[in-house]
């Protein structure tokens, strides 16, 4: 299978994202390879993004976010997740798209054995990021990595793409600021996708 080129993640994460769609992600777990189509995504961007972890400009933390596209931003969540994005535009650029759901097209049996609390439902294996993460080893160590390296522990690979008929679009999950937006791109018909969830509005910033 061919990784995608730079090239396809180097551009606006509004043109990134929908493009993610149908790629495969994997991960050399220490059982075997995990595989996942990639179904559900949600673009941020930086400055203009009051969702974004860069809004308020660059830290230690989400320093990966300025590029170079495609390499893995990782991030803790609510002290008991992680969440992966993969980072988008040119380098100096602020913006990453979030990994939000996939479809598990590797070895059930072995997915299943990972994330044992899906009870058997295919579609829980990696519906939601943190599942996600969780169902394919992802954690701090691969803050940082490029998974368009064929060296790397996770990869993306160009897998098949998704018509534009089959991609719709609409209010990133969970997010207290800038909700409005449609920047969450999902493949019609996915048992996969997350199911639509408002985020509270909050008054101290970005809902980080």
């Amino acid at each position: 299978m061919t990784l995608l080129d730079a090239s396809d993640l180097s551009v606006d994460v509004l043109e990134a994202a929908p493009r993610m769609l149908g790629a495969e992600l994997v991960a050399d777990t220490p059982e075997g390879e995990v595989r996942v189509r990639v179904v559900e995504v949600e673009a941020y961007r930086g400055a203009d993004d009051p969702a974004s972890h860069c809004y308020r400009g660059r830290t230690p933390r989400n320093a990966v976010m300025w590029g170079p596209a495609g390499h893995l931003y990782v991030y803790f969540v609510y002290g008991m997740h992680f969440c992966a994005n993969v980072v988008c535009l040119t380098e100096g650029e602020a913006g990453a798209v979030l990994l939000r759901a996939g479809e598990v097209i590797s070895d059930l049996g072995l997915a299943h054995a990972r994330r044992p609390t899906a009870r058997g439902r295919d579609a829980e294996l990696a519906r939601g990021p943190a599942r996600l993460c969780a169902l394919l080893g992802l954690g701090r160590e691969h803050n940082g990595i490029d998974v368009l390296s064929a060296s790397s522990p996770v990869r993306l690979e160009t897998g098949q793409r998704v018509p534009d008929a089959d991609v719709r679009t609409g209010p990133r999950v969970g997010v207290a600021a800038g909700q409005e937006r449609p920047w969450r791109f999902w493949v019609a018909g996915s048992r996969a996708v997350t199911p639509y969830k408002a985020g509270r509005a909050r008054a101290d910033g970005p809902d980080w």
